[in-house]
This record gives structure tokens, sequence and C-alpha cells, in this order.
């Protein structure tokens, strides 16, 4: 199966998105599983895991009946508020749904560029192994070392880096993210999504060989078998179509073994989300 290991869904409203900005107004509208399915087939994805866009219990409850009525979510990744005392609650609350596979938290949003070394933070994501959870990591370049020493000191925990750690692609911006990356990347317990590219490329004006560099340096860090494709849809529209943006990586990994093919464009998604294999 070829999975797409990072979409989203939503039903538009300018307060509850007030990060789509001036200049992403083509963000501003509903994009739900049907529109999904059509971009789906034309790629030939069997499907995709759905990561929460906003920081509300809310969000994860919806995404979770939208997945037992859509085939094509595979899994979940949603959210809980990590920081308070009734995270217990929550994760009670979402755990036993077969469908969640992982929390997130937009970290890069938070003022404080150590916000994921916050005692109640860490409290919070430490509950996590015992639900058998997964954690999304959210971040900028900066937010590299920190994470480094949030999964340092919790080995049993599965995470995964969405989007690269967002590298500034659109100036060839490389240090110091590669050598913070491979720091990360030395944990074994870490996998990261190749999502997101060209959102940090220039929108208007790139072209495949802007991610070369940076797809080089994840393949030697991670190693195929730590890496997923993802999408980042309906966030890539403004710079790609579906299709064109998952080439990128489609087209880049055709020089690895049909083996090292399988598992980035679907067996490390499957293996990390523990997703159905039907």
């Amino acid at each position: 199966m070829m999975i797409d290991a990072h979409q989203h869904f939503w039903v538009y409203d300018a307060r509850g998105y007030d990060w789509i900005n001036e200049s992403m107004t083509g963000l501003r509208r509903d994009f739900m599983p049907a529109d999904l399915a059509r971009e789906q087939v034309m790629a030939g994805l069997d499907g995709a895991v759905t990561v929460q866009a906003r920081s509300m219990v809310e969000e994860t409850r919806w995404l979770l009946e939208l997945s037992e009525r859509e085939s094509i979510i595979k899994g979940v990744v949603g959210w809980v508020d990590l920081c308070s005392p009734e995270v217990t609650d929550q994760l009670d609350e979402f755990a036993s749904h077969p469908k969640l596979v992982g929390i997130r938290h937009v970290v890069h949003d938070e003022p404080d560029d150590e916000f994921m070394l916050r005692t109640d933070f860490l409290q919070g994501i430490k509950k996590l192994s015992d639900y058998d959870l997964t954690y999304d990591l959210l971040l900028f370049p900066k937010h590299l070392p920190v994470a480094v020493e949030v999964v340092k000191s919790n080995p049993y925990i599965k995470f995964v880096l969405d989007h690269l750690g967002k590298p500034i692609i659109k100036d060839g911006v490389v240090s110091p993210w590669d050598d913070d990356l491979r720091r990360l990347a030395a944990f074994e317990n870490v996998t990261c999504k190749l999502s997101g590219m060209v959102t940090e490329a220039d929108w208007e004006d790139w072209k495949p060989d802007d991610f070369m560099p940076y797809l080089d340096i994840v393949l030697d860090a991670f190693g195929p078998n730590r890496l997923m494709i993802g999408s980042d849809w309906p966030v890539c529209t403004l710079a790609g179509n579906y299709a064109e943006v998952l080439s990128i990586v489609i087209d880049y990994v055709t020089r690895l073994s049909t083996h090292e093919q399988e598992m980035i464009l679907g067996g490390t998604c499957s293996e990390f989300y523990r997703l159905p294999t039907t």
C-alpha cells in the first residue's frame, strides 16, 4: 500500500483557522475526504494518516468520528492538552479508538522556544507510552536541539519529525539544520516524514532539484526504513498539486531498492503508526 503519512481535513472558519493568512487564501474553504479521495486516485495512493490542524480536543473527536465513516483515513494523529492535569482523562477518552495512532502539538507556534522542556509538557509526553501512542514533532530548525533533549529522556516513545524539521529551502540554507537533524536521527525511536517541503521553498518557482540536498541529508541520517512520504495536503496546494508534490519523493526514491522504495512509500508509515494492513 502507498500511504500518505501526513494530511489534514477541515471545515473552514476564519476564527478556528486564524493561521491561514492573506497569502493563503486558497486554503479558505472546506477540505474533506471526498476531495482527497479524488486526488489519491489520480496519484495512485491507497489511504492517508490525518493530522490535527487545531489545538482542541473537539478536533480530535471530529477526526475520529470522520475516520469511522471514511475508509481513506487509515489513522488519526490528534491533539490533547499535554500540559493539562486532565490529560489522562482526555487520553482515556480517545486512546481506545482503533484509528487514534498518535498525538501532536503545534510547537513551532509557541512563543517559548523551549516549550517542550516545560515540566508539565514532559509529564504529558511520558503518558503517551502508557497508551502506546506516538508523537509528531512539528518544529522549526531552531527547535531541533530541544527535540533532542525530549527524545533522549523518552526512549520508549516513538517520535516522528514532520516536514524534515522545516529547513529553509527557499534560501538554500542547510546549516545548522543538517547537524541538528543528524543528532536527532541518532535516536532509533525517531522517524522522519518527507513532507511539507514545497511550502518551505519558493511557492511560485520551485523545481525538484531544490529539494535534493535536503533529501540526501535526511536519507543518509535516517536511512530508508525510518522515512515516510507525506503530502501535507491541502497546505501543499499553495505551491503545487497533490500528485506533483508527491512525485518529488516518488521520483527521488527510484534510485533505491524495491524494498526501500516500498518502505518509504507506505511500509514505514504502516509500521510506525501500526496501521491496518488491508
